[in-house]
This record gives structure tokens, sequence and C-alpha cells, in this order.
């Protein structure tokens, strides 16, 4: 497991924030990537919205929400590493990601090259919310379009509604 994303970080950075992000959120997104050497190359993909952390994308977020609802059991500490991660892999395979409101590193960039290599409308419609998430927040989604998906960004995770919300906000659209 482990993030992989195509070509640099720096370089799907500058693509993600400077050359597809509206203009109206220029400024107030931000992502970062920071990766794990030791541990098998796995990361944490995070977003920032004003500064503050939105969302984050690891194997640790989606364990923690696991044992937090419930889908896997709390084991007492001290857990060995081997022991927490226990199970994990099918637990996840078992949990799609409609179901669940966190998402690992390899999910979003999984959903990050889908967004680069599907139509904007296509990733509107994705039904992987990171996926609609990039495409919320893309240049190419004006007044008309936001206004046009709003029942569909309602059925959407509460993360994902919040930030549509903020960017119509910023684009002067009434939700």
């Amino acid at each position: 497991m482990g993030g992989k994303i195509l070509g640099s970080w720096s370089g799907m950075r500058k693509y993600l924030e400077q050359e597809m992000l509206a203009e109206s959120m220029k400024g107030r997104i931000r992502y970062r990537c920071t990766t794990f050497p030791d541990m098998d190359g796995c990361g944490l993909f995070e977003v920032f919205l004003d500064g503050k952390t939105y969302k984050q994308f690891s194997l640790e977020t989606v364990q923690s929400y696991f044992i937090k609802n419930g889908i896997v059991e709390q084991k007492p500490h001290p857990l060995s590493i081997p022991e927490y991660w226990e199970d994990f892999l099918e637990t996840l395979e078992k949990a799609p990601m409609n179901e669940r409101t966190e998402y690992t590193d390899d999910e979003f960039s999984e959903a990050l090259q889908a967004y680069r290599n599907s139509d904007i409308a296509e990733s509107l419609a994705a039904d992987n919310p990171i996926q609609n998430m990039f495409a919320v927040l893309d240049r190419r989604v004006g007044k008309r379009t936001l206004i046009k998906i709003k029942d569909e960004m309602s059925k959407t995770p509460e993360w994902l509604d919040r930030l549509y919300g903020e960017r119509c906000k910023a684009e002067g659209v009434k939700e």
C-alpha cells in the first residue's frame, strides 16, 4: 500500500493549487503530502482550508475510523504494530468508499488520477467522493454548475458537502 502519485508531488500540487483550482479558492485551499519511507511508502495526504487541516487521507485515518465506529474491535494497549493492523485489509475490502467517510492515501491517489483522466462532468458525477472534491474545487466548474449539482452534493458525505458550501460561498452562490 502507499499513495502513488504519477510525477512529482510538487508538480501535482502546482497542478491542483494553481492550474486547476477555482480562482475564488486560490490561497484558501492547500494540499500536502507526507510519505513514510520506513512504512512501505505509506503516506498522508492533507487538504487545508484557510490554513487549517480540513481532511486527511491515510491508512491511519481509516483504521481510526474503523475503531471509532465499532467496525473493528478496540484492542487493549499496548499493541504491537502487527496487532493494530491485523485484518485491516480485509476490513477495508468489506467497507466500500461510499459507506465510510475516511479514505486511504491510495484512494486519494486513485481519485486524483481518475480526476486527471476524466472530463469535469464525469468527475462531478463520479461515485468517488474524493474525485468529486477535486471537481467541486475545479476552475471549470462555474456558478450555474454549482447550482445544478446542489441536490447531489447534499447526498455526499458531510465533509464534501461542507467544502461544496465553501465553494458556493466564495462564488456568491446561495446554497
